[in-house]
């Protein structure tokens, strides 16, 4: 059986019902636990509302990954993957303890939402991660979270 060393990064396709949306998840290198915290959520902010080209909605950051909704900024926008790239550059060279280098995993995991019910869905069961991993007892009550901008369908 083959198994994917990598995720394959299909291109994003214009939906007739709707714009683009896609879910992405992206890793810290060796699953090191140091994303939840206040200095690195304002990094990964900063990282986000920097870079061009793409907008990040809602999102979410667990101690060893990120979960996050984005759409292109405009009709012209870059590869999903060069943008992707770009924020992790902008974050690490900012990053507030260099003793933590490198950040970030190599690749990212991402799904195109097909349907206006895929964003509520997908938040729904992203929102549910500190609760399932034992951090809070209700998703309302973890800090690293939040929207920058507004993704309508």
């Amino acid at each position: 059986m083959n198994t994917r060393k990598s995720p394959v990064h299909k291109p994003t396709v214009s939906l007739a019902e709707g714009p683009i949306i896609v879910f992405l998840t992206v890793c810290t290198k060796d699953r090191k636990r140091i994303l939840a915290t206040r200095e690195a959520h304002h990094t990964l902010r900063e990282a986000w509302e920097a870079t061009r080209g793409w907008i990040v909605g809602r999102y979410l950051i667990m101690p060893d990954h990120v979960h996050l909704f984005c759409a292109p900024a405009g009709p012209e926008y870059p590869e999903l993957a060069a943008w992707v790239k770009c924020w992790k550059t902008f974050a690490s060279m900012r990053w507030p303890r260099r003793s933590e280098q490198p950040i970030w995993q190599k690749s990212f995991w991402d799904t195109q939402l097909r349907r206006s019910e895929g964003y509520e869905d997908k938040w729904d069961y992203v929102a549910q991660n500190p609760v399932r991993k034992g951090l809070r007892g209700n998703p309302d009550e973890w800090p690293f979270q939040g929207e920058i901008n507004v993704l309508p369908w």
